[in-house]
């Protein structure tokens, strides 16, 4: 299209003659104008910013009960087919559109996104060369990505070769990790998580130990066990003791659980001795996955005395595969539960504030067992109930000046609510299996069983569209 009367009143140079292009990074638009490059003759762009507004409709039809409208545009990394190359992409409606023809096409060329003049964080097999970048880079590239998929820009949408070497139907590819996760840990940052869990351990009167309204409990986990959505999960071998058995004995856990969670991953970090200050910790998150901490009850109580889980926790955590940033989040910040002691300054995410920032984010747990038909909805719960929140978490992880890096995860701990449908574990929902559940098939529950799968979902709901985070799945195997 002919060089806009924005553009011009803008300022923005069209020496170059040819088609200028809107796009928008957040509350702005970058007008992309091509020139040819005299060494390379390829398509270079400079980037130009005018404040407007961003787009809200896709050219890529998206149903409104979609997870990945044009508001989130999620990162992940994927294979066209078994035999190619992971790449970076990020899912749109039912497609998947590859971030690295985009790269080669010249679109991501911004000083955020380029080293000697090539984005190649989008070649990669991990988003980790993505994530150190920081937030401008994720935010820009974001928003390049949301007016390419403009129903109102042609540069994309009419370019039908282009589309048919970038676009792929999201039901073909095969996703892989997100990212080369170097370090894992996992909070236990609900009240009503652990104040259930309390009650069974210690009694109604003493639910809470000291030191958890004052500090975001949490303990190191296994980065090698944590595994993708869809990958089958075996029950795990170790030790239990009954209350009434001399000695321990060894063999396949009888009370495998989940553990509904949400997972947030570091993109910039720090440095070794150098904390992490709460007031701009946002801008180290990249960005959020759904997270199964699956669990073995019948171990964790025998071993979890005096260094806390251990092959409890460790044998798998399954991560969903697109990671929804904070800036897709932005529009779902509310306040979070009254924090009562006041939190120490450094956890204070405005100073003299008991309140930390959540997200409302509805999220379900689905069980399905080997013989019924369909999946049978078992927990309904929201994020923002969390007590302490994931920016409180990470600030007190580094805060003793522990170095965070690129693709470290972190998980916030079981997400429970105030109700005893809202609660995030099986230990919870059957309150230690006094209470089993009654499933569809005739069968109950008081843990998983073999071929047991377990589903969960969470979405944060807009005027219109979703903010999706896709699937977390995990089916469980027997023990060797």
């Amino acid at each position: 299209m002919a060089v806009s009367k924005l553009c011009r009143s803008s300022g923005i140079n069209a020496e170059y003659g040819g088609s200028s292009t809107l796009l928008c990074i957040t509350n702005y638009h970058i007008a992309l104008i091509p020139f040819i490059h005299s060494s390379r003759f390829a398509k270079k762009y400079r980037v130009e910013r005018i404040k407007m507004a961003s787009p809200s409709k896709s050219f890529i039809e998206v149903l409104p009960t979609s997870h990945f409208p044009i508001q989130n545009i999620p990162f992940g990394v994927f294979r066209p087919s078994h035999e190619s190359k992971p790449r970076v992409g990020t899912a749109i409606g039912d497609f998947v559109l590859d971030l690295s023809v985009l790269a080669e096409e010249g679109f991501f060329s911004t000083p955020t996104l380029t080293h000697d003049g090539k984005c190649l964080c989008f070649h990669e097999s991990s988003l980790n060369l993505f994530m150190s970048l920081g937030k401008k880079a994720w935010t820009d590239a974001r928003s390049i990505l949301q007016l390419l998929l403009s129903d109102s820009n042609p540069t994309l949408r009419d370019n039908q070769v282009l589309r048919a070497r970038a676009f792929h139907p999201i039901q073909k590819i095969i996703m892989e990790l997100p990212a080369h996760i170097g370090d894992y840990t996992d909070f236990y940052a609900s009240k009503e998580h652990a104040s259930n869990l309390g009650i069974m351990m210690r009694g109604k009167d003493n639910p809470l130990l000291p030191n958890w309204v004052h500090i975001p409990v949490g303990y190191h986990g296994r980065s090698s066990s944590v595994v993708l959505s869809g990958t089958k999960v075996r029950r795990p071998n170790g030790q239990t003791k009954a209350d009434d058995a001399p000695l321990p004995t060894f063999g396949p856990s009888k009370m495998l659980d989940f553990e509904l969670e949400i997972g947030f991953f570091v993109g910039t970090g720090n440095n070794l001795g150098e904390p992490l200050p709460v007031g701009n910790i946002k801008d180290h998150i990249f960005g959020m996955v759904l997270l199964n901490d699956w669990s073995a009850r019948d171990l964790q109580k025998w071993e979890y005395v005096p260094l806390g889980p251990f092959l409890a926790k460790n044998f798998a955590t399954s991560i969903s595969a697109w990671v929804v940033t904070l800036d897709a989040l932005e529009p779902f910040l509310v306040d979070g539960p009254l924090q009562d002691p006041l939190p120490l300054p450094y956890l204070q995410e405005t100073p003299g504030k008991n309140t930390p920032t959540n997200y409302n984010i509805d999220l379900s747990v689905f069980l399905k067992s080997p013989k019924a038909e369909s999946a049978q909805l078992i927990s309904h719960t929201n994020f923002k109930y969390m007590y302490y929140s994931v920016f409180q978490q990470l600030a007190h992880h580094s805060s003793n000046g522990c170095n965070m890096r690129p693709g470290d995860l972190c998980g916030t701990g079981t997400i429970s609510g105030p109700t005893e449908d809202s609660y995030g574990s099986l230990i919870e929902l059957t309150w230690r299996g006094s209470k089993p559940l009654k499933l569809n098939d005739g069968t109950e529950r008081k843990f998983l069983n073999d071929g047991d799968t377990l589903i969960m979902t969470g979405v944060a709901k807009g005027d219109g569209y979703q903010i999706g985070f896709g699937e977390c799945v995990g089916t469980i195997t027997p023990a060797l």
